[in-house]
């Protein structure tokens, strides 16, 4: 359906709802691409996100690029400059294009760190995690993302944990505000913020995940967890013999060494607090 720019006088405009109904992507997948800088739709006098025609249709390639390709925030920018259609429209945009500092490119210099250190090829770490070289060589580049299963596979091939993939430059701190997360892009449709900064007991993240989005595959590691469900559902196997849904105000407590995956089944995005101890994820 066409909209108006309120006080703007032109037509052909869509609103977010408009959008992810076109598209099928939830409105807060649409909240997230906009705040990592993939688009920048305009605003009416009311702050409402207006989209024009062209503004979909870049949608629509950014949707082939990241469910398709697999493609993380950097990899789709790279292709769009490529392709021609790159649009800076805001410093926001500008700064995901030149900044080297996003999850995903620490993530891709740690691997290549950690095989190099432990004077691996790239043939010999792929075959041992049992991926394909080029997806491998794609992640060192910060070209693609890989799921969390897939990193938890290459932390036990380095000897390491997930979290040591990514800037772990911030001092410690006992009060951390929301402006001063630390925030990390795993996967498409996946962002974890931690809570707390520095050496602790326990790594205690704020999960958001988008419609659809998951883990990836099955993984495991030392420890045990909670989680507790702030918003939406939150879909859990155990060992693939034990299943849970859980909704808003659930919480459940399993150990680590338990192999789970996990999936958000619903339309909305889900919210969680998650807590792993000792800090082993």
């Amino acid at each position: 359906m066409k909209r108006t720019a309120k006080g703007s006088g032109q037509t052909g405009y869509f609103n977010i709802s408009d959008v992810a109904r076109l598209l099928d992507i939830s409105s807060s997948t649409l909240r997230m691409w906009e705040k990592v800088g993939l688009i920048a739709p305009e605003r009416s006098d009311g702050k409402y996100r207006l989209f024009t025609p062209d503004d979909i249709k870049l949608l629509k390639r950014i949707k082939f690029l990241k469910s398709t390709k697999n493609l993380n925030v950097g990899g789709v920018l790279h292709v769009l400059k490529q392709e021609g259609a790159a649009r800076a429209k805001t410093q926001a945009q500008a700064a995901v294009a030149a900044k080297p500092s996003s999850s995903a490119d620490a993530i891709g210099r740690k691997l290549r760190e950690l095989r190099l250190g432990q004077r691996m090829t790239l043939k010999d770490a792929a075959r041992r995690a049992k991926l394909s070289v080029g997806f491998l060589s794609a992640l060192e580049r910060s070209q693609t993302n890989a799921s969390i299963a897939t990193l938890q596979k290459l932390a036990k091939l380095y000897n390491t944990n997930f979290l040591s993939f990514f800037d772990d430059s911030e001092p410690p701190s006992k009060l951390v505000r929301p402006a001063e997360r630390k925030v990390l892009e795993t996967q498409p449709g996946t962002v974890i913020e931690l809570l707390a900064l520095g050496q602790t007991m326990m790594e205690t993240q704020l999960w958001r995940i988008a419609p659809g989005a998951s883990s990836g595959g099955a993984y495991h590691h030392e420890g045990e967890e909670f989680i507790y469900v702030l918003q939406g559902r939150f879909e859990i196997w155990l060992e693939e013999t034990e299943h849970y849904m859980l909704r808003r105000g659930d919480s459940l407590y399993f150990s680590s060494a338990q192999s789970h995956r996990w999936l958000n089944p619903g339309k909305v995005e889900t919210e969680l607090l998650w807590i792993n101890t000792p800090p082993t994820f």
